[in-house]
């Protein structure tokens, strides 16, 4: 099961990632480690733990014992938050409630992620997005706090990271599931795709947060579309997380049943590409 190398690339979609962790158990039920990992938004995050050399049974339990105490997430986000009530009536009517991702990625990574990209077990990469650039930028060495708050840093609820003289945002404005950043380094990729289809709504006017995080997740699925179209990946995941909306963290036992299939649907795909 080591012979031929995997590079996995876990894509953004904020709650909807929580499906990411039946990939990951997948992998870990077959005794197999990707040769490499790619993640962007929620993907940089799980990818970073298990490239750490976690089990996604113990990132699936950091997760629950995480999200189960909602006063302490709550606590975390106010302590993140860089935005005030009175920038609402200032100049340019700025965001109150926006949060700093390099304050708050640290409030929520296991302890036993390190600080490092060098001192991970597996090669990792975290896409983010240069701003003025316009352009994606791969992190693969360095801080790795930095790089997963780029790579998840979505546009009206983060404020941007200023890093190595780059203005950053989410990677998923650029590359939602980066399946395509591995090069020579692996000899098949399998990509686990969480922007999820349509949603069934009977509201005809979702307020301004819902059409701002809605329209971002319209806009991953037209990119994730045309880059499949185009070439796709060797292997491709998408596990049912229609259901799921971007901030729906709280729902993390619906939503991992949902998803449920995938862990078998990622085993055969494993299966076949080592054999391919």
């Amino acid at each position: 099961m080591t012979e031929r190398r995997i590079g996995l690339a876990l894509g953004g979609g904020g709650a909807r990632g929580l499906a990411h962790l039946h990939a990951l158990a997948a992998f870990d039920e077959l005794g197999a480690r990707p040769a490499a990992i790619a993640g962007c938004s929620i993907g940089s995050l799980y990818g970073a733990g298990f490239a750490a050399g976690l089990s996604a049974r113990e990132l699936l339990d950091h997760t629950t014992r995480v999200l189960d105490r909602r006063a302490d997430v709550v606590g975390k986000l106010l302590k993140a938050r860089v935005g005030r009530l009175a920038d609402m009536f200032g100049a340019g009517s700025r965001n109150p409630i926006l949060l700093d991702a390099e304050i708050l990625v640290p409030l929520f990574l296991p302890d036993d992620v390190p600080q490092d990209f060098e001192q991970l077990q597996i090669p990792f990469s975290a896409v983010a997005t240069d701003f003025f650039g316009r352009a994606q930028v791969v992190f693969r060495k360095g801080p790795l706090v930095p790089a997963i708050a780029s790579s998840s840093a979505i546009p009206g609820l983060f404020r941007p990271v200023l890093h190595d003289g780059r203005t950053l945002i989410d990677g998923a404005m650029i590359n939602p599931l980066p399946f395509d950043v591995f090069g020579d380094a692996v000899d098949a990729t399998l990509a686990v795709d969480v922007t999820g289809g349509p949603v069934t709504s009977t509201k005809g006017f979702p307020n301004v947060f819902e059409t701002m995080l809605g329209a971002t997740q319209i806009m991953q699925a037209a990119i994730v579309a045309g880059k499949v179209a185009a070439r796709g990946p060797d292997a491709l995941i998408r596990p049912r997380v229609d259901g799921v909306t971007l901030l729906d963290f709280f729902k993390t036992g619906p939503a991992l049943r949902a998803s449920e299939s995938a862990k078998d649907e990622t085993k055969r795909a494993i299966e076949r590409l080592m054999q391919d």
